[in-house]
């Protein structure tokens, strides 16, 4: 949806290039469509024939300059900077730098702009970013002015995050993908996307690992439970057919009962109006006693 909405506020840009002939008159469409507070993505307006001619303008190449840094760069590559993402992050001193010489003059709209634009894919790294890191990268002098440029990157459906100011940082749950891709980045994308399916397969598989770990050992168990039944079932036969139908019934007794597991059972008593346990019933507490270690 950000996306669209976007493209839709790009559109009347896109319908002027047609008409801006003169590079004047382009370097205008780019300052109009850089200011405005609702542009985001730029890289349709960079292939338009008009805004391409002025690569070949003495004056005026500098403007298609700063549409590309809108388009993919950062305040850093504004200021010429070389600052890397691992020093942003880390808060590693950076020796500021004035405007690459002769890129056009900011307005307070467009460096509003260009540092919202430069503050995506910052919150696109960690999910948790501190306020110093945020200050240095966006070259922002006062905690306030920065929470109210991420408030801004919010309310504009942005970024989804909080501000933190207990604890000096921003909170971020996702980001608008609104840059738009600058030349030669698909490789690394295209590598990045295959690493990251290198690392959901690796996972799938100890998943699966586990999963079958789990299914043998319930087979075992299965098996070794089926095991003590019909080793069971096979004891209880002997002792029908031994002593008959009082077997049946002492196991019946011992089974309603239960049994000891530290003597083997040797002392069970079945109360049936005899007043002492059978043969019968202490060799069955046996095999019981002997069925349980």
């Amino acid at each position: 949806m950000e996306q669209q909405r976007a493209l839709n506020a790009l559109e009347p840009y896109l319908a002027l290039s047609k008409s801006a002939n003169s590079p004047r008159a382009a370097a205008d469409l780019i300052t109009q469509a850089t200011s405005s507070p609702n542009t985001y993505v730029f890289a349709e307006l960079l292939e338009t024939p008009n805004i391409q001619k002025l690569r070949q303008s003495r004056d005026y190449a500098s403007h298609l300059k700063l549409l590309e840094i809108f388009a993919w760069g950062t305040l850093s590559d504004y200021q010429g900077g070389t600052r890397s993402l691992y020093t942003l992050l880390h808060n590693q001193p950076l020796t500021q730098h004035s405007a690459t010489p002769n890129l056009p003059s900011l307005s307070a709209a467009q460096l509003q702009k260009l540092k919202i634009l430069s503050l995506l894919p910052l919150l696109t790294s960690p999910t948790t970013l501190s306020y110093a890191s945020l200050l240095a990268a966006l070259d922002i002098p006062t905690i306030p002015i920065l929470e109210a440029l991420v408030t801004t990157a919010i309310y504009a459906n942005l970024v989804t995050a909080h501000l933190d100011p207990l604890h000096q940082c921003v909170a971020v749950t996702s980001v608008a993908p609104l840059r738009d891709l600058a030349p030669g980045s698909v490789p690394q994308l295209s590598a990045t996307l295959e690493a990251w399916q290198v690392r959901c397969d690796e996972v799938l598989r100890e998943i699966e690992d586990k999963i079958e770990t789990v299914r043998r050992e319930a087979k075992v168990r299965s098996a070794t439970e089926k095991g003590r039944e019909a080793l069971f079932e096979a004891e209880l036969m002997k002792l029908d057919e031994k002593d008959g139908k009082g077997g049946k019934r002492a196991a019946s007794s011992v089974l309603e009962g239960g049994f000891g597991a530290d003597d083997g059972g040797d002392a069970m008593e079945v109360d049936e109006g005899r007043g002492q346990a059978s043969r019968g019933t202490k060799r069955l507490g046996r095999v019981l006693g002997a069925l349980r270690g």
